[in-house]
């Protein structure tokens, strides 16, 4: 076997033609998975080339991007034919390289930048005349049923009959975004790109042909194809990013003369163990926890975005000028340790602490593991940072994910948005709090606005909440607005973790709730829609919550449906009032005796907002939000 990095230009140079063999699968990657990440990470690079300039040292810095792996098997060479090769495994990425290249090709192209176009040209296209209208044109050729819609998408011709297959809309996606990028387009909340177009172009069309990267293995020799792609795909556990870094910072260890052979005991052991290498979802992927947290300690050390696939590069990047002998190397691996530690600990925080509740609340319940850097730089022993402080400032950020995810606000900005606040919390900064508070009253842009009371009171009472926000999410926030209303006077009583979030008017409320006359069908779709707000919300035990269903409101109106039962004529008012010992329904059913209302949905939405506002208080500088 033969086994070498290869870039585009070395895969494809030439007449050859890489071919995927009937046993493989039809092209599955998304958007969302695959082409979304990939053209990130292929303007991430260009940007980096953008700012290097003609900098040799620094162009030298800046490396590639790592594709994964290609295995193929090169066939016997026939005189005035194309160098054959069977893909036997990495077809989804190979056929995805050809589609993002004919896509910068031909936005290039139509850009006017021909001498680019034509060297990317030279990457997928045969451009020997006796290979016109035949396969062998093509670079690639991929499985059998993908082959009309490639066709399609990398001639520029076909009709609507492939508008819906994945080859063709890789290589719109791909086009669109190359296309606004060369031009400068600004994304949302983002700065417009740098440079020049033609010097994107250049950037671009560098980048497409020296600077992404596959390992590429050679089968040439060996029979069992079948065999090797099954053996490849189904067998072996795979390699974290932690397990190249571990490898790494013990070369390094022997090389300055550490005495690495205790470090397995010292600064190791607890990384092998199983709670580490469990994979736990992050995002839309499972990732181990040891290179989630990588990924995050790197994150707060590095005041930088790291991205998953970088993990190990970043790694090696940091920690080289800091390990240039043996006590440098010890004190950087004990410095990780103890962070370990405390990112461990997180669960096993007091939620009645503002780290606890920030942990619980923030990173699990709202999934915000962006956040984390952030808890992480709080809590280490490295720096530490006092407890008012840490508490003021994680309340402040609690509250600017609240209130912008109960608005329906974007939280796609969350990654740079730590970033910038790592940044702006610096060792020297012995205010921490108030500095955190301060960096986010400060924030314009959409993406990274704070709501103050005003514009949470004007919003919240008329979104709908159940349906658009996590069950889970609506029981945090209902449960902080029952910890508001309590007060010294009212007994310690726990809230129980498995309450359940109800309805008071009902979603099948035409069952029994209905008007006489029923109500027209746009005062029906609006009572729809109002059911499902904030005040028309509360917490119940699961069994309440079950035998409450549909029933009336009073005792009167639930007499009159047949049932058995001791609770079968209570109304769902007087079960709640039975079985409930929340303030947040106490209150509730006092005051509404005789009927739940749309009026009174309305009148509750805007009470909880104000209470829900003392909760989280705003930015600095806004009055809290009153009755």
């Amino acid at each position: 076997m033969k086994a070498e990095a290869l870039n585009p230009r070395e895969l494809f140079e030439g007449s050859v033609h890489y071919e995927i063999p009937p046993f493989q699968r039809p092209y599955v990657w998304s958007e969302e998975d695959q082409w979304e990440p990939l053209w990130q990470d292929v303007r991430r690079v260009a940007e980096r080339v953008l700012r290097a300039g003609e900098d040799v040292d620094k162009l030298a810095a800046i490396g590639g991007h790592f594709l994964g792996a290609v295995v193929f098997k090169s066939k016997s060479p026939v005189a005035g034919d194309v160098t054959r090769h069977s893909v036997i495994d990495g077809q989804q990425r190979t056929t995805t390289l050809q589609i993002l290249l004919d896509a910068v090709q031909e936005a290039v192209e139509n850009r006017g930048h021909e001498a680019e176009a034509e060297a990317l040209q030279e990457l997928i296209l045969n451009g020997a005349k006796r290979f016109l209208g035949r396969p062998e044109r093509f670079k690639l050729w991929p499985s059998r049923s993908d082959r009309e819609a490639f066709e399609t998408a990398m001639d520029g011709s076909g009709g609507a009959s492939f508008a819906d297959h994945r080859v063709v809309n890789a290589h719109n996606f791909f086009k669109a975004q190359v296309g606004e990028w060369l031009a400068g387009s600004p994304l949302e909340d983002e700065e417009p790109p740098i440079g020049s177009e033609a010097h994107r172009v250049r950037a671009l069309t560098e980048v497409m042909q020296t600077r992404l990267y596959v390992v590429a293995i050679n089968l040439a020799g060996h029979d069992d194809d079948q065999v090797i792609f099954e053996t490849l795909n189904d067998r072996g556990t795979p390699l974290l990013k932690a397990d190249l870094i571990k490898n790494w910072v013990f070369q390094i260890g022997e090389q300055v003369g550490a005495a690495v052979a205790h470090w397995p005991d010292t600064h190791w052991v607890d990384f092998d163990d199983d709670w580490w290498r469990t994979e736990i979802s992050q995002g839309r992927h499972m990732r181990s926890r040891i290179d989630i947290f990588l990924q995050y300690w790197l994150t707060m050390r590095t005041r930088s975005e790291i991205l998953t696939d970088e993990v190990f590069r970043e790694f090696m990047n940091y920690a080289r000028p800091l390990m240039k002998d043996a006590d440098g190397a010890e004190g950087l691996l004990g410095q990780l340790r103890r962070d370990a530690d405390t990112f461990r600990s997180f669960a096993q925080l007091d939620t009645e602490t503002a780290e606890g509740r920030f942990y619980t609340r923030v990173v699990e319940s709202f999934e915000l593991g962006a956040t984390t850097p952030l808890l992480l730089r709080m809590l280490s022993e490295n720096h530490p940072v006092a407890a008012e402080q840490r508490a003021e400032a994680l309340k402040a950020l609690e509250s600017w994910v609240i209130r912008r995810t109960l608005l329906r606000y974007t939280m796609k900005d969350v990654n740079k948005l730590m970033v910038a606040l790592l940044t702006e919390i610096d060792d020297s900064l012995s205010d921490i709090g108030a500095g955190v508070r301060s960096f986010l009253a400060a924030q314009s842009a959409d993406a990274r606005l704070w709501p103050n009371d005003d514009e949470m009171l004007a919003s919240l009472p008329t979104i709908r909440l159940y349906g658009n926000v996590r069950q889970t999410r609506l029981r945090v926030i209902l449960e902080a607005i029952e910890r508001q209303l309590r007060t010294d006077r009212h007994e310690v009583v726990s809230i129980q973790p498995a309450l359940e979030v109800e309805h008071l008017m009902p979603q099948g409320w035409r069952q029994y709730w209905d008007d006489e006359p029923p109500l027209s069908p746009t005062d029906a779709a609006e009572r729809d829609a109002r059911v499902n707000r904030l005040g028309n919300l509360t917490l119940l035990t699961k069994k309440l919550n079950g035998s409450l269903s549909n029933r009336p409101w009073t005792d009167s109106e639930s007499a009159a449906i047949s049932g058995k039962g001791e609770d079968a004529n209570l109304g769902k008012r007087s079960l709640i009032s039975k079985y409930s010992l929340l303030v947040l329904n106490k209150d509730l059913v006092d005051e509404q005796r005789s009927s739940w209302t749309d009026d009174d949905i309305d009148a509750r939405s805007v009470h909880l907002t104000s209470l829900l506002c003392r909760a989280w208080p705003g930015p600095p500088g806004t009055a809290g939000a009153t009755d």
